[in-house]
């Protein structure tokens, strides 16, 4: 029986922030088998009584729910490449992550593991975060206050000027503080990752891209995905933090990008190529019907629309015997059957009697996954009925 360290209740989930409410990122820490698994399997068995176990998820989970996937061993499936300069993992839905990655990261989709770490919930001297450069990795400050820092540390930034950027909440709309300042009728929450603070003597309006007036409310959530980023002075009273913001510091402000740090990449191997494992005739099969329907299972999903122009049926003419002229064409249509992975081929009128089929799918045809079908012929010869 292993023992577990008790859980603290934690509040509702609250996003990222960048020094306090500041530039905090999200970062999947995806570090290299080989440099890393020392420190790792030290650390593990430090903190916890067993090791973590090693779940799957995928980047839009992830990224909803940043602290509860913090230090925990994770796998995931996206297209690695570079954007900007930075290496990141993205998906279908453009969700996508920072990923630090020592070594030659191969592009294209690939399994990633690795640890995430939320640096929102870290503090700038933690033990995992010593063989980075903290401002070239995660374009962090590390001299500037942290996320979470004023918050955890109140001492050390009260009556002293600091810059934030945080999540709007209005009046405490999302619950994250227990009780107001009273300080003015502007006063407002910003947030980030687990950590808010209020903000006094500032009307939450600015100008907006284009220009234009944009005041944001105070006692509805319709604001409440806009980030901020403002200055002003930390101070404390009755328990409570708050910030005297500077009059004209307030500014709209992008979310902080989130950023990933690794373990080395695992290319997803591409399945083996379709190929034919079945038809109806047989190669080589006698005595077929004139009425026949023709079906041909392959092993793996096709692209139907590939099959257009590349089936190809017509006599054969045996070997040895004199040209003669050539016989019509066949009619014929084909369809494509993705339960069963079946192709099936229906002739307009019957086949003549006493002939030699001949059958081709040729070059061009290709699977699901883009893998092509290998060229093939299927022969038969026809009875008299």
């Amino acid at each position: 029986m292993s023992m577990q360290r008790p859980q603290r209740r934690q509040k509702p989930r609250t996003p990222q922030r960048s020094a306090v409410l500041r530039a905090s990122r999200t970062v999947l820490a995806f570090r290299a088998v080989c440099a890393f698994f020392a420190f790792f399997a030290f650390f593990a068995s430090f903190a916890f009584s067993q090791p973590l176990t090693r779940r799957a998820t995928n980047l839009a989970t992830l990224l909803a729910f940043p602290g509860y996937y913090h230090g925990r061993p994770i796998v995931i499936v996206g297209k690695v490449g570079l954007e900007k300069d930075q290496l990141r993992v993205s998906d279908d839905a453009e969700h996508s992550v920072h990923l630090v990655f020592k070594g030659n990261a191969p592009d294209g989709l690939d399994e990633v593991r690795g640890e995430f770490w939320d640096i929102g919930r870290m503090k700038p001297d933690d033990i995992r975060l010593s063989t980075y450069d903290l401002r070239a990795a995660f374009k962090m400050d590390p001299e500037a206050p942290w996320p979470r820092t004023i918050v955890l540390q109140p001492s050390r930034f009260v009556d002293q000027k600091v810059a934030v950027t945080g999540q709007y909440s209005g009046r405490n709309l999302l619950g994250d503080l227990p009780d107001a300042p009273g300080k003015s009728r502007y006063d407002f929450v910003l947030r980030s990752a687990d950590a808010a603070i209020w903000v006094i003597n500032l009307r939450p309006k600015m100008k907006d891209a284009s220009g234009k007036d944009l005041e944001l409310g105070l006692d509805a959530r319709i604001d409440t995905s806009r980030w901020l980023t403002l200055r002003g002075t930390v101070q404390q009273a009755r328990g409570l933090l708050w910030i005297d913001a500077e009059a004209g510091s307030l500014a709209l402000a992008k979310p902080p990008t989130e950023t990933v740090a690794e373990e080395e990449p695992i290319r997803v191997p591409a399945g083996p190529p379709p190929e034919v494992v079945f038809s109806a005739p047989t190669q080589d099969e006698t005595e077929v019907s004139v009425g026949t329907i023709v079906r041909i299972q392959v092993s793996r999903d096709l692209d139907a629309s590939t099959l257009k122009n590349r089936v190809r049926v017509g006599y054969a003419v045996p070997q040895g015997a004199a040209p003669a002229a050539p016989a019509p064409p066949l009619e014929f249509t084909t369809q494509y059957s993705a339960a069963n992975r079946v192709v099936e081929i229906r002739f307009a009128k019957p086949l003549e009697r006493f002939r030699t089929v001949k059958i081709d799918l040729t070059e061009g045809i290709m699977g699901t996954d883009a893998q092509p079908l290998k060229p093939w012929t299927l022969t038969f010869d026809t009875g008299g009925s």
